[in-house]
């Protein structure tokens, strides 16, 4: 974790403080608790599997589509903890497929059910049926999983939001506040906590992740210059899923405190940062063209071509936010981490026209990203989307 703070900007750990003031309460429930976690092969998912796991639960199953990422989970888990008197499986499923369906009619016998399954970048909103597809993960899939964790008795639910959530402005982020809507109307059967966090430094497919396929692909590093964002580690994120799912009341959702530990730092920095940590000095290229070519030569002599811009593209925020004004909040049951108090205000008649709208659009096989954006205004009134016609997909 120390490499991953330095580079952005931190010496210590968010946490760090919370957690040891209810470790033992935090572990005592884990140990006796069984757990399945959804989506547990992402970034995210394998730190909060990571965190269940080192406090020895009676049993831990893990779901996620990517087979080749749950290898990588369970080697990860071996090399680092070896193994546990309790259950530990992990299946290869997609939690949308009549199979997962199966698998939890065959055994559902879980107290915590925990989904960090989401498609979350910003570029998958650039087609309508990429869109769609975030729509049944983000949404859809959600709610699914819920109902049977209702029907299999468990008596707690956790699912990841996004800080983009807060006054969205991208597709993304918007379709994680909708289902933020659909959390509000299963949390009447159930209890349902969530969380909403910042990015988290070098995860699967995030930019700084690309960092490191740049260096090993022998490839420009490109950064935009003027976008600020707040980075959490792996191992961070996974904390604060873990207290909310065990500590967060029905309807919370957490989120980490800003302080001077947590602040803004643009990715063109971090870059920097980045490549002197590496060994390299950053050479500022004007065009794409420039850092192709000189990738090929300027390595050798300790340098590494890098192209830093403003950012054009669709569905980007100026700045970044974990709650609303109109949200509660309850700041002082942790040092670190605030809470988003949710009382049950949903508009069920919305969420109705909004399953059957979509419905429509599958079955009639054909949408449109303009159909889709309308329907998110008719959900999110502000909604903050402007359309560009520009994407990252276009950009290198």
């Amino acid at each position: 974790m120390n490499h991953v703070l330095r580079l952005i900007g931190r010496n210590k750990p968010l946490f760090n403080q919370d957690i040891n003031a209810v470790e033992i309460e935090l572990t005592k429930e884990v140990s006796r608790s069984r757990f399945l976690v959804l989506g547990g092969a992402g970034s995210i998912g394998q730190a909060v599997t990571t965190e269940i796991f080192k406090r020895n639960p009676k049993k831990l199953h893990v779901v996620d589509i990517s087979e080749n990422n749950m290898v990588e989970l369970v080697r990860d888990i071996r090399s680092s903890f070896g193994y546990i008197e309790g259950d530990f499986q992990a299946f290869a499923l997609d939690i949308g497929s009549v199979e997962y369906d199966a698998f939890i009619k065959a055994d559902g016998q879980y107290d915590y059910i925990l989904n960090l399954s989401a498609l979350k970048h910003v570029r998958s909103e650039k087609d309508p049926f990429t869109l769609m597809r975030m729509i049944d993960v983000n949404v859809f899939n959600t709610d699914k999983t819920i109902q049977q964790s209702i029907d299999c008795g468990a008596k707690k639910y956790f699912c990841v939001s996004t800080d983009k959530a807060a006054n969205p402005v991208n597709m993304m982020g918007a379709s994680k506040r909708i289902m933020e809507m659909f959390l509000m109307r299963k949390s009447e059967d159930m209890s349902i906590s969530t969380a909403r966090f910042a990015n988290v430094a070098f995860s699967d497919g995030s930019l700084l992740h690309g960092f490191n396929q740049r260096i090993l692909k022998q490839q420009p590093i490109v950064a935009p210059s003027d976008i600020k964002r707040y980075f959490v580690t792996p191992q961070e994120s996974g904390e604060l899923c873990l207290m909310s799912c065990i500590f967060g009341d029905n309807r919370d959702i957490f989120f980490p405190k800003l302080s001077e530990a947590l602040h803004l730092i643009t990715f063109a920095d971090i870059a920097v940062k980045y490549l002197n940590e590496r060994g390299y000095e950053p050479y500022l290229c004007k065009t794409e063209e420039e850092s192709r070519e000189l990738v090929k030569t300027l390595p050798a002599q300790g340098k590494w071509p890098c192209l830093f811009t403003e950012s054009d593209t669709t569905g980007e925020k100026d700045f970044e936010e974990f709650f609303t004004d109109n949200e509660e909040l309850d700041m002082a049951r942790f040092e670190n981490i605030g809470i988003i108090k949710n009382s049950l205000k949903y508009d069920h008649q919305l969420l109705k026209e909004f399953e059957s709208e979509i419905a429509s659009m599958k079955n009639n096989k054909a949408w449109t990203k303009e159909q889709i954006v309308a329907l998110f205004f008719k959900m999110i009134p502000r909604f903050g989307h402007k359309e560009i016609g520009k994407y990252l997909d276009g950009k290198m």
